[in-house]
């Protein structure tokens, strides 16, 4: 079954993210036995997306819009439930969820790091199964061998660290002409990141998530 959604969530460039199999802490709906986190698969995320109909029609938060029906047929397709990181309530623990797939880690800056996709990770749904699946072994933290740890210093507000997220003073710093690059390129931390810049999600895309964060 992994493979089989895996492959009608591409065709929509989204891939798995990870897997977790369900707990009953969770509150998940009656019956889920295991989740799977879906989010953008690159290269070719960004191309994809502009061409759909939400995006199109020009009415607010096409990505939400489009994540809802993409996912939500995924669902129907595959007998599952599909969850979402918006839309609440209920809110579900997707910060949570992605740390126990063994594919996704609290970073130095507390931002989640993800094997692949680095501090450029980002869920746009789930899909709650009926029966218990076989996953892949975890995989290591690419923090543990990060000898650097850029994201540490890397945000030129002071607003990302160990401390956790100055939120305010994100703002504050967008709102000045040298928050610029962050607004135009995607934030200065999750750039940092050696697995970010592995990944191929295009400038443009973090541009539209940084709009979104800093209307």
């Amino acid at each position: 079954m992994l493979a089989d959604i895996e492959a009608r969530a591409a065709r929509h460039a989204l891939t798995i993210m990870g897997g977790t199999q369900a707990i009953p802490s969770d509150g998940l709906p009656e019956g889920t036995q295991a989740l799977l986190l879906l989010g953008p698969k690159e290269p070719g995320f960004w191309a994809h997306f502009t061409t759909q109909p939400e995006w199109q029609d020009g009415a607010p938060d096409p990505m939400d819009r489009w994540s809802a029906r993409v996912i939500g047929a995924l669902a129907a397709e595959t007998g599952t439930q599909a969850l979402f990181p918006f839309g609440g309530p209920p809110w579900w623990p997707f910060y949570r969820w992605a740390e126990r797939t063994g594919r996704a880690f609290a970073s130095p800056v507390r931002l989640l790091v993800h094997d692949e996709s680095g501090l450029f990770f980002s869920c746009r749904g789930a899909l709650a199964l009926p029966m218990v699946i076989d996953l892949p072994p975890p995989t290591p933290s690419p923090c543990a061998n990060c000898g650097t740890q850029p994201c540490r210093t890397a945000c030129p507000a002071g607003a990302l660290t160990a401390n956790g997220y100055d939120v305010p003073a994100c703002h504050a710093f967008l709102d000045t002409s040298a928050g610029t690059d962050c607004l135009s390129r995607g934030c200065a931390v999750r750039r940092a990141c050696p697995r970010s810049q592995g990944h191929a999600r295009i400038e443009t895309h973090s541009a539209y998530h940084m709009r979104q964060f800093h209307r």
